[in-house]
């Protein structure tokens, strides 16, 4: 079972669920997103995110329409990544779209820009 905290961007409060691998993450509409999917390869017992990015995960895979294959969302800087590259996976930043081809991983860009719900890099 994970420890996961949210910091509640509305009451700048944080708050503490706790969650089986394959149960939804909080905030997480319609099961899009597991914990075993935002956990990833870490080994960490507690996770972290925002309600904000939770919230942004759900607009753009409500507006993209298919499912958004997520290769990490939460990694400790120590846990690996890539390599000397950005360690940016702390729960706030989603490594996603590997397994798409390229004119599906295209189609996401394109619908999160077009959302203004993520910023993309």
């Amino acid at each position: 079972m994970a420890k996961i905290l949210v910091f509640n961007n509305d009451t700048d409060r944080m708050e503490t669920y706790y969650r089986e691998e394959n149960q939804a993450m909080p905030y997480n509409n319609n099961r899009t997103l597991t914990v075993r999917e935002f956990r990833g390869s870490s080994n960490s017992p507690t996770l972290w995110t925002t309600k904000r990015t939770m919230q942004s995960f759900n607009t753009t895979r409500y507006l993209f329409g298919s499912p958004i294959p997520v290769g990490y969302a939460f990694k400790r800087p120590w846990e690996g990544g890539h390599g000397s590259q950005s360690q940016h996976y702390a729960g706030v930043a989603f490594d996603v779209g590997q397994t798409l081809s390229n004119s599906e991983r295209n189609r996401l860009r394109n619908t999160a820009n077009s959302s203004r719900s993520l910023d993309i890099c």
